[in-house]
Parts: C-alpha cells; structure tokens; sequence
C-alpha cells in the first residue's frame, strides 16, 4: 500500500493530540487482552516522526515523511507487496507488448478522490504531463521523461508508450496520482508548489487528510469510501518529534504507539524490561537502507578517488558496525540491495589499514610537511574539513564522531556540525553546500541508479548530490534500463557496482537493520523485504484494546 522508496514542542504536542483525538480510554491494556480478538474499526494510531513534512504533494518532495503521509492519501496504479512484487491498486491489469515498448493499463472504476470527483484515465495522462513539465520540480521526473506518449482511449484504460525498452516501466507508475481537475490551472502556470493541493491534500488513498501543524504534526482520517474498503484504523496522527532520545521517552511514556527505529542501544539493551515488552512489539529485520559517507565532489579536496579510498581505508566498518549498531548491521558494499538480483558483492573492499590510507594520502599529493601530525598539500594547506549530518539521530552523530578520530589518525583534520533536519536538507544537501555528510539512503525496489549517479542529475532538484561525474556509469546507467530483460540487466548492474566501488563517491558504510517497534495493542505487522508499513490500512486495534473513542 505504501510506497517504497525510495526526511515542537513536545508537550504541547501531547496535550493538542490528546484533545484532538477524544476521550483516552481508562487504562492501556496489555496486549494479551485482546489476543484472538476479532477485527475492529476505531482507535487512533499515533506515528512519531523525526523529520517535518516538506510537501503535500509527495511527487514535490524527496524526504521520507512526506512519502509517508502522500502514501496514505495519494494511491498509485500499482503497489508493492511484502515482498516487493508488483500487485495491482488503482489499475486493475497492465499488460506489455511483445517488444516492451507499450504498456496498457486497466483502471479500476470504483476509485473516487476525497472530493467525490471519479478517478479516470485522463488523471493518469495529467499525473505525467505534469511531472515531465519542465515547470514542475519534482526530482524523480527523470523515469517519467523516458515515455514518448501517454493516452486515454476511454476513461478507464491507459495506454503508454516508449520510445525504447525502460527497464523500470511497470515500476515507475507506482508514483502518485495527481487529480487533474484540481491541478491543471496550477501546473499550466508552473505554480504547482503554490496550490493549495501542498497543504490540503486531495488524493484517493486510504487516509483523508485532515490537518498539518508545521514542525507538530499531521492527522489523516480513514476514507470510508476507499475501493479496497475503509481501513480498520479510524485516525492516524504524524507526531514530529526531532530526536530520536525524545522519541524513547515518548515510547516509554505511552505517547506514541510506533517509531519507525530505535536506535542499537534501545533495542538491545533499554527495552528489555517486562512494561516494555508489554507494551510494544519490537521488530528487527535486514533494514531498506544504507548509511553512508558521501563527499562533494566538486570540492578539489576530494576530486582525486586515491584521497577517498585512502579515507575508506582508515575507516573501520567493524568498529562502526559494532560500536554504532551493535552489530544489528551488516557492511555496504553498494547502493543496491543486498537481496536484490541484480546484487554482487564481487567489488573492491578496503580493509582497515591507516599504513596504506597514508601512502594513498601521499600519493594524492598530501604529507604532513611540518611534522605537526596534519597533512598538508604542497602549498602547505593542511587538510581539514567538516562533516555534517542532521540533529535528532544520535547514531549518525556517533558514526561522523568515530571518523573523526580515524581520520586524524591518518593526518586529516575533521569538525563535526549538526544542523536540524529540514535546514539541514534544504540549506545544505539540496545546494550542495557541504564538505561531506553522514546521511543514508533507501534501496529502489528496481536496481535503476541513473538519479543518483547520472552526471545530468546534479541539478539543486535533482538527487545526484554528490556532483559524481564518469562517462562510463553514465553509460552503463543508459544501458541498465534500456532493457526490459533481468538477464541483459543483471551485468550492467554488476559493472556499475564495481565502478562505484571503485571511485567511491561516497563510503558506503553499512546496511543497519530495521528496529521498528509497534505498540502491542495493534494488530497486523507483518514486516518483509518491503518493510513494515506497507499494510498499514490493514492494521487493526481489538475493540477491548482501543485507546481512543473518536472514531
């Protein structure tokens, strides 16, 4: 249901949730109480997140809680399963031709926006005129410009075109939905950013929207009329809460009934007590992402590969796998899932070796020339530099700190800033303004990679944030999904990784697993390869366990 992917106060939070949502029940019940219960409508389900929404529009945004909150208001033709397979939402079929250059869509005819305005082919054609107009900044627009047509013959067919196989195309409409009879005005005049569409949302998902509190929190409502039938939960609420400390004493407290990660320490050793375990259900499994190391590469400091191998190999994994993530991680070789077919893990590695991270250094044209214990270049400016990464996340705070000491080990001078997240993504990662970042990554569902790594996606909108510029990715990438078939694809992928592995631009550091925990009165969590929230409008609360009377 969701897609993959694929960034207050904390009292008066509390207080304007609780007077938001009606009455609390008595008391919590432990969750053996309604073991076997049947399922119920009711409740409220409240998320902590610890990023602000950026948009309303998700197509707009490239942070994780706007996707979050647009999965449940928007919908998409089709949707990932626990498993990632493709299964059919808003199109009822999709059938390929034999040379992969068209693709037809069968729509549902049940399907209504929030508004009550039928949902028809004509929104399908609008959602990628829209996207692929220039005036609109929606920096995953590049898979979309890959399709030479799109047309509607009847309402409830769609039929697309390409001018060469894409390997992504089934997977590229899980995008979402935009209602043309809202919009069209806006995009004609480039002002999509401006609608009022970014700030009350209407979609034909799941959840209504209902209210956004900038930097507090967002409340969705059930839609009792959506085509897959009302979900069982009748609210759900989008706590912000900008730290992940905050969001444990929220936990232990009872204000919150998921977090999408507790940290290594929580989940090993702060939630083993018998009120927790009651109370929560902690989950663990290989996560959707990787932590990274990323540099700019437009900063000559870091344009010669021989400074940031030398970088890789005075960096210890294990030490952070172990003393960050307690082990609930495994080392990245790569930005492509490790469960993936398309996965290999035959690339270059960096063993822990400051000796040899010193000599690259040298070679690179960096010695310590005044024996002060920094290295310096030949016109004896030492290298110093500063990594950021966002406030909130204590864990990346340590990992950028653990760097610092290994890198002065090796001669290079390291500051550390952390900035809060939404100035930390729009001030400095968009514009580039950075030295290097500590920050991570989703895993895509297809092993595409060309918005990432593609030299013509350096752009402030675009997601190549690193500026990483090699004929011979920008090749492969064109290649890769220029095919429809996994046998052609599955060598590019496996060359791009190696490259990538090879140029480092950035340090992939390591696959840390999900530690979501879901409180234990919610029933339906079944988490998989898609992760955990992808049936959430199936989650229900057991009438003795309901919590909240409205709805």
């Amino acid at each position: 249901m969701r897609r993959l992917a694929g960034v207050a106060t904390v009292l008066g939070a509390v207080a304007a949730l609780v007077a938001g949502c009606g009455t609390p029940a008595d008391t919590r019940t432990d969750a053996a109480q309604g073991a076997g219960a049947e399922r119920a409508y009711g409740d409220t389900f409240v998320e902590a997140s610890i990023g602000d929404i950026g948009a309303l529009i998700p197509s707009l945004a490239t942070d994780a809680p706007s996707h979050e909150v647009g999965g449940l208001v928007y919908d998409q033709l089709i949707r990932a399963d626990k498993n990632i397979a493709w299964l059919p939402a808003m199109a009822d079929s999709w059938e390929f031709t034999p040379d992969c250059l068209g693709l037809t869509f069968k729509l549902r005819k049940d399907v209504k926006w929030h508004d009550g305005h039928p949902f028809t082919a004509e929104d399908v054609v609008f959602t990628w005129q829209t996207l692929v107009n220039p005036k609109t900044p929606a920096p995953f627009k590049e898979k979309f410009l890959q399709v030479k047509a799109v047309e509607a013959p009847d309402p409830y067919t769609v039929r697309v075109t390409y001018a060469q196989p894409f390997g992504r195309a089934l997977e590229s409409w899980d995008e979402y939905m935009l209602p043309k009879h809202l919009l069209q005005g806006y995009v004609a005049d480039g002002k999509l950013r401006e609608s009022p569409q970014n700030k009350h949302p209407i979609g034909t998902g799941p959840y209504r929207f209902k209210e956004w509190k900038s930097g507090e929190k967002v409340v969705l409502v059930a839609n009792p009329d959506y085509y897959l039938g009302r979900p069982y939960i009748s609210r759900i609420v989008y706590r912000v809460i900008p730290s992940q400390a905050t969001i444990f004493l929220e936990l232990k407290a009872r204000g919150v009934d998921y977090s999408g990660g507790l940290t290594a320490m929580q989940y090993v050793r702060q939630t083993e007590y018998p009120a927790f375990r009651r109370t929560y259900n902690k989950f663990r499994y290989p996560g959707n992402g990787y932590t990274f190391l990323a540099f700019n590469l437009k900063d000559p400091r870091f344009a010669d590969k021989r400074v940031r191998q030398a970088f890789a190999h005075a960096i210890d994994k294990k030490e952070l796998i172990d003393g960050v993530a307690m082990g609930l991680a495994r080392e990245a070789t790569g930005p492509i899932r490790p469960t993936s077919w398309a996965y290999t893990d035959r690339v270059t590695r960096y063993a822990f070796d400051p000796a040899e991270a010193k000599r690259l250094l040298a070679e690179a044209g960096w010695r310590d020339r005044d024996g002060d214990g920094v290295v310096e270049d030949k016109d004896g400016r030492p290298f110093a530099f500063t990594i950021r990464t966002n406030q909130g996340n204590d864990e990346r705070k340590r990992i950028a700190e653990i760097i610092q000491q290994r890198l002065k080990d090796v001669g290079v001078k390291v500051e550390i800033q952390t900035i809060d997240w939404a100035s930390f993504i729009k001030e400095f990662v968009k514009p580039r303004k950075f030295d290097a970042i500590v920050l991570g990554l989703g895993f895509g569902a297809d092993p595409d990679q060309y918005v990432l790594w593609h030299s013509s996606q350096t752009g402030p909108e675009q997601m190549n944030r690193t500026g990483y510029a090699n004929p011979e990715i920008d090749a492969l990438l064109e290649k890769g999904r220029a095919s429809c078939r996994r046998e052609d694809r599955v060598k590019t992928y496996h060359r791009i990784q190696e490259v990538l592995a090879e140029d480092l631009p950035m340090i992939f550091l390591f696959v840390r697993d999900a530690l979501p925990v879901v409180a234990s009165r919610v029933h339906g969590p079944d988490p998989g390869p898609a992760g955990i929230m992808w049936n959430l409008p199936e989650w229900y609360v057991p009438k003795p366990l309901q919590v909240y009377t409205a709805g």
